[in-house]
């Protein structure tokens, strides 16, 4: 631990490192000659009465969200599944990454995906990144979504409408940057911004600023928005940090009296670690922090320090990764088939030396010394409005999202993508008003364009030969792939480029009744093809070429009552490309025709604002089936059957107080699993019930199938059934305001053989703010119970080898000076 003395000069470094920094990217983006830039979904029409409810920090949903159908519609107004988080009250409560987002909105609850933040898991399986109403490249783990640097996310619960595309079945999260124009559309008056610093535990320092204004080139008058953000942070876990630079800029001008541009991007450099979390995962570590200790043996023959897939095959041909127990005389794919006796007589060299017990640090996970986390993120947008009057508007949307990344980890999985998507899409909308109601239409062509290579080396990946209490050395470090840029389990690139086209109608009668419906229609080609030279295995090397077609279709129909409430019912079926981590899609499933697929939706549910708008209400209840069982990706894009209830209540008690309380059941089945009877995974100690003494294998890594023989043996581990949540904030008139969340999160099995239980517990955040000025000074406690907590990891998979122990009570402070 470092002395106070040492500590303050570091954060003094650090804090004058960042605001350099930051100066010197606001200078540089300043010189791009920013504009300010509206969100994708908003519409040139003759502006509603704008509805505002003080004290409500925009938690309540009187605002137009196009996310959703692509249709000016608030929440209340649209038969789906969804919630707005605003900038208020992200800023309110201290919302810094996705984990934050499960206390302020029902349906959402994320498993470890190795410590990142990408995306949330939505309706219990992973959630897709939108990115002002346009998908981005998929994101489960490769980098954590800045959502820090958001105007506001929109949850949407369920696949997307036809007009957006192909989408998962979960539902996905839209992100608005911060970079996003005035709400009325109208070009400021004056400049106006803020600065922030925020410290706290673990040497948390970020710094951002942000500057929006108008400006002029010559006669022509623009909009502009800016937003920079530094972090220079350590972490509670042992070898791991955090340094990321976000940069957006906007801008927005008026061309012709009606012809609008919009464009803008966002930068996002993000350097920093996964984290597997706890190894050697036993229900007594998890209880008790009791951890089996023990060094693996030797391998490192020539003393490089590290272990090669040459010097591993020299003791053991094929690795230290054991497919049932073939090897040792027997014939079972099952946990239940490893004896003792197999490992002591078949795979002595899998056995740790000197043997015992100790009490695990939380803070000592999988996480080693030279760990990286490596990703370079480009968006772009480029928007053309054009207002043809009588309620008549053409928009080309061109967008680009692309990344680089490098994922390296000692315990040996290694992986690189170099990926980028292009989409341009024309939206034709059209409404006409009469004595019935308002008619609105939308018809859509589309073109997305995606090139991918990607890498992944995970045939040697032993989590178990590092003893954590040590941290690694040459017996359970691994030479990487991407270190030698040889022997790839997995290295493809190609391309695929889908051509849609889609038709959306909302019908909304003046008697109340509303309906929306729509449809889609994609060609998608595909070519891919493997890399031989790199590979471990180049006979194994293939590729393919093919294109496929698919439908996706949406109907919704709601009624608002005399007295406040709409029903609505919802069904659809939209269409998913089955894409890996980095966007690839492997050649065995171009050959096979499965890399396409759809899932089906029934939803239905009652909404209803009340108390002059100060009170919203919301239940629905759904159920939604991926089509086809053999079309899956593990990591991104499973087939899964989900059924669950979701409920809200957003009140504004009065200008001070602000009530918020969440309802979540969910049950997920992996369809895949089901249809097949077993499950690949690999074992973990608890899984081995006829092996008494496991460190006779935990140098290496027993391997199987888990047997799935009943639907609720099919239930995806991690996820809770019953979640619930509840947020209250109250702002006194002297500037102070004091804001508090919790979530009570029922006890899970950490994998789907569901041996290990991860214990239930309650997470309680808390914040105080005070404003005066200018100035606004905020303090936010986090886990301030300090409740002890697990979080499942890859549950499919890893969930019984692994899981990561979740941070203590922690703290973050800001200052903010606005101007």
């Amino acid at each position: 631990m470092q002395d106070p003395i040492t500590l303050a000069a570091n954060t003094t470094f650090r804090s004058r490192s960042l605001m350099k920094g930051l100066a010197a990217l606001l200078t540089c983006t300043a010189l791009t000659t920013p504009v300010f830039a509206q969100e994708a979904a908003d519409a040139e029409e003759p502006p509603k009465e704008e509805i505002v409810v003080t004290g409500s920090l925009n938690a309540l949903p009187l605002k137009d969200v196009g996310s959703i159908f692509g249709f000016d519609k608030n929440l209340v107004e649209t038969p789906r599944s969804a919630s707005s988080i605003s900038k208020e009250q992200m800023e309110r409560f201290g919302v810094t990454e996705i984990y934050d987002l499960v206390a302020q909105s029902p349906g959402t609850f994320t498993n470890s995906f190795f410590g990142v933040g990408g995306a949330l898991d939505i309706r219990g399986t992973p959630g897709e990144v939108y990115f002002r109403g346009i998908r981005r490249l998929d994101n489960p783990g490769n980098y954590p979504t800045p959502i820090g640097a958001s105007d506001r996310i929109d949850i949407v619960r369920g696949p997307a409408s036809p007009i957006y595309g192909p989408s998962k079945t979960g539902g996905y999260m839209n992100f608005v940057p911060k970079s996003a124009r005035v709400a009325s559309g109208k070009y400021m008056d004056s400049p106006e911004g803020q600065l922030t610093f925020t410290t706290g535990s673990w040497e948390k320092a970020v710094l951002s600023a942000d500057l929006r204004g108008p400006g002029h080139l010559g006669t022509q008058e623009f909009g502009y928005s800016l937003y920079a953000e530094v972090e220079n942070s350590g972490s509670y876990y042992r070898n791991m940090s955090t340094r990321q630079t976000i940069l957006q800029a906007a801008f927005d001008t008026d061309i012709t009296p009606n012809l609008r541009l919009e464009f803008g991007g966002m930068y996002h450099d993000f350097k920093g670690q996964q984290n597997g979390g706890w190894n050697r995962l036993t229900q007594e570590l998890v209880d008790n922090g009791t951890y089996i200790t023990g060094s693996a043996q030797p391998v490192d023959t020539d003393g490089d320090g590290q272990m090669s897939q040459a010097e591993i095959n020299a003791v053991s041909p094929g690795g230290f990764s054991k497919f049932g127990t073939f090897g040792c005389g027997g014939g079972s794919v099952f946990a239940s088939g490893f004896t003792d006796a197999c490992f002591t007589s078949a795979y002595p060299y899998l056995a740790l030396t000197n043997v015992g017990t100790a009490k695990l640090d939380r803070r000592n996970t999988l996480t080693g010394p030279n760990d990286k986390l490596n990703n370079k993120a480009k968006t772009f947008y480029f928007d053309l409005i054009f207002d043809g009057g009588d309620d008549l508007e053409i928009k080309n949307q061109f967008f680009y999202d692309g990344y680089t990344n490098l994922n390296e980890n000692a315990y040996g999985f290694s992986q690189f993508h170099d990926s980028y998507a292009i989409e341009d899409r024309i939206v034709i909308a059209k409404s006409f008003t009469n004595d019935m109601g308002k008619f609105s239409f939308q018809a859509s062509p589309s073109i997305r364009y995606t090139k991918f290579k990607h890498g992944d080396d995970f045939n040697y990946e032993y989590f178990h030969r590092v003893d954590l209490t040590k941290g690694y050395t040459p017996l359970s470090d691994r030479l990487l792939s991407t270190e030698c840029d040889c022997d790839y389990t997995s290295y493809n690139q190609g391309h695929y480029t889908d051509l849609g086209a889609a038709f959306l109608t909302d019908l909304d009668f003046n008697f109340g009744l509303g309906i929306t419906a729509g449809a889609r229609y994609d060609h998608i080609s595909v070519t891919t093809a493997d890399v031989a030279a790199k590979l471990e295995d180049p006979s194994s090397a293939a590729s393919a070429k093919d294109s496929k077609g698919a439908w996706s279709w949406s109907a919704s129909i709601n009624y608002k009552t005399p007295f406040g409430l709409i029903p609505y019912f919802t069904v659809s079926r939209q269409s998913t490309v089955i894409a890996g981590q980095g966007a690839e899609i492997y050649a065995g499933d171009v050959a096979a025709g499965t890399f396409i697929s759809a899932s089906k939706l029934y939803e239905g549910g009652i909404k209803g604002s009340f108390l002059d708008n100060r009170l919203y209400g919301a239940v629905s209840v759904y159920k939604q089936t991926r089509v086809d069982r053999n079309a899956q990706a593990i990591v991104t894009n499973q087939a899964v059957e989900t059924k669950g209830i979701e409920a809200e209540v957003r009140w504004s008690v009065d200008r001070h107080l602000l009530i918020t309380a969440n309802y979540t059941k969910t049950k997920v089945y992996n369809l895949t699993a089901l249809g097949n009877g077993v499950l690949f995974s690999f074992f973990g100690i608890e899984d081995l019930v006829n092996v008494s003494n496991p460190a006779l294998y935990l140098g290496g890594q027993p391997i199987g199938l888990v047997l799935i023989t009943n639907k609720e043996q099919s239930r995806r581990a991690g996820i809770p059934e019953d979640l619930y949540s509840a947020t209250a904030t109250y702002s006194f008139d002297n500037g102070l305001a004091v804001a508090g969340s919790i979530t009570r999160v029922p006890e899970v099995f950490s994998g789907q053989s569901q041996a290990v239980k991860l214990p239930a517990y309650t997470l309680v955040d808390a914040s105080l703010s005070y404003t005066t000025g200018p100035w606004l000074l905020r303090a936010v406690v986090k886990n301030a119970t300090n409740a002890k907590y697990f979080r499942a990891n890859f549950t499919e998979l890893f969930g019984s080898t692994i899981a990561l122990p979740e941070r203590p009570r922690s703290w973050q402070a800001s200052v903010v000076y606005k101007f």
